[in-house]
């Protein structure tokens, strides 16, 4: 015989101990009479109580959703923030602060260049001090200004006093761009018109995106400083796509010269960690060598006799091209870039009247590697081949002791290799770069520059060496 199942067994032990008991005390058993009359009792008391209970006042309505928790006070002061809230993105919204985003920075900087004989803090110098590899886009203080509207238009104005590139080709002004971007029925197609910072090659302008404390020889003997025109601004997935035309380096151009030139940059993002892109300009642009008056260049400063921008006469054919990659990935950082251009009639050598085409061309590339999350190693080479027609790269139709260009003179005062042959420049960078915090880096850089020729020109003797060294430390800060 199987046993009770367990659920079974405490009502079986209930209905024996009944039975037990009604067997042993007979006298408590009930008569059916007087159970009727208690279950009827138990309904009526039943009635009552559903009676009360209808007669109750309703219970309070359930919280509104999101006030959980909350007593009347606090939903009180939820909704006076609410209000508030709104109210100041109205005040933000009339007051043009809806989607605008200002920030800056600044990267006060020491110098010291052997041949000039010079150790400087530079900052803020004003346009005096001509454009030099020693004098380039540092020692700057920015601030920059960027809006975009509910229909999608962008603004930007972005003002670097002294050193921006407004300071060097129109007059001494602040603007170192000022841009507005149009959509042209979607978001990724733009009309881009205004004053652009030039895109050629793998660096930019301000120091902030940059690793070193000076830029390559690439960017400042063969790029551009900006351009004022319109642009077609186009993106699609991995593809950038911008060309337009524009007047370079001039903010308007003088009488008689009336053909912008075209302009273009594309890029692609092969993948997370690498692209390429290429850059272009063809057309007319300014001819420091057409005016018939030949530059020279005191023995002892380096420094052009004359005005260099506003002796420009007319504007020349001009070609450049250039194409450049990156690779980023872990701890390595790889750049590379080559450059050509060419002028019509802005050689440095000119003979009988005539004036003879510029051409050169140039590679650069930087290696950096980080040791530690902060700490970051850089190295970059540069070279430049100058020597056709006595020299002469973009901007630089005449002889430059300072920036090693043109053609390099012997003990005796004669040219090297001839007034017809211009020297080959080369430049090697090394530096370190430490992240102190996320708006602070601290950058040193060691650089040597050499050539082919003797073209630096040794400010304390007046005499020429093939070679010069500078050092440098700069501070970046930026909000």
């Amino acid at each position: 015989m199987k046993p009770m199942a367990p659920k079974l067994q405490p009502i079986a032990r209930l209905a024996t101990l009944s039975l037990a008991l009604a067997a042993a005390f007979p006298a408590l058993a009930q008569s059916n009479a007087d159970l009727l009359n208690e279950l009827k009792a138990l309904k009526e008391r039943v009635l009552e109580l559903e009676k009360k209970l209808k007669a109750a006042p309703a219970a309070p309505a359930a919280p509104a959703a999101g006030q959980w928790g909350m007593t009347p006070e606090q939903v009180r002061e939820l909704n006076r923030v609410a209000v508030k809230a709104e109210a100041l993105q109205d005040s933000l919204a009339d007051q043009g602060f809806k989607g605008l985003k200002i920030t800056g920075q600044m990267d006060p900087t020491w110098i010291y260049n052997r041949a000039q004989n010079s150790g400087s803090f530079v900052f803020l110098n004003n346009g005096d001090a001509r454009y030099t590899y020693d004098n380039s886009y540092f020692g700057m203080a920015v601030i920059d200004f960027e809006k975009e509207t509910d229909s999608g238009v962008k603004w930007k104005l972005t003002l670097a006093p002294e050193r921006g590139t407004g300071a060097l080709f129109n007059g001494g002004s602040i603007l170192h761009e000022a841009s507005v971007s149009l959509p042209l029925g979607d978001l990724q197609t733009r009309l881009w018109l205004g004053q652009i910072p030039d895109w050629t090659g793998y660096e930019i302008t301000l120091p902030a995106g940059n690793k070193l404390i000076t830029h390559n020889l690439l960017f400042d003997t063969m790029a551009p400083t900006a351009y004022t025109g319109a642009v077609l601004d186009l993106k699609d997935g991995k593809w950038w796509v911008r060309a337009g035309l524009a007047n370079m380096n001039s903010a308007r151009y003088t009488s008689g010269n009336n053909q912008p030139a075209l302009i273009y940059r594309v890029d692609y993002s092969k993948g997370e960690f690498s692209g390429w892109g290429f850059s272009g300009l063809h057309g007319k642009a300014a001819n420091f060598a057409a005016d018939g008056s030949y530059f020279t260049v005191d023995p002892v400063t380096g420094e052009s006799v004359e005005n260099f921008f506003a002796a420009a006469g007319k504007n020349t054919k001009m070609n450049l091209l250039e194409v450049d990659a990156y690779f980023i990935r872990g701890d390595w950082t790889l750049l590379g870039q080559a450059s050509y251009g060419s002028q019509s009639g802005a050689a440095i050598y000119n003979s009988d009247g005539v004036l003879r085409d510029a051409k050169w061309w140039g590679l650069s590339g930087t290696m950096a590697y980080k040791f530690t999350p902060r700490l970051e190693g850089i190295a970059r080479a540069d070279y430049v081949n100058n020597k056709r027609n006595g020299g002469g790269l973009l901007g630089y139709s005449f002889d430059d002791g300072i920036n090693g260009i043109g053609r390099g003179l012997d003990a005796d005062g004669n040219f090297a290799k001839g007034e017809s042959v211009g020297a080959n420049r080369y430049a090697l960078s090394l530096g370190l770069n430490y992240v102190f915090d996320e708006n602070t880096n601290f950058k040193v850089e060691y650089r040597y520059d050499a050539a082919d020729q003797p073209v630096f020109v040794n400010a304390s003797r007046g005499d020429y060496r093939k070679s010069n060294q500078l050092f440098g430390a700069s501070v970046v800060v930026r909000f």
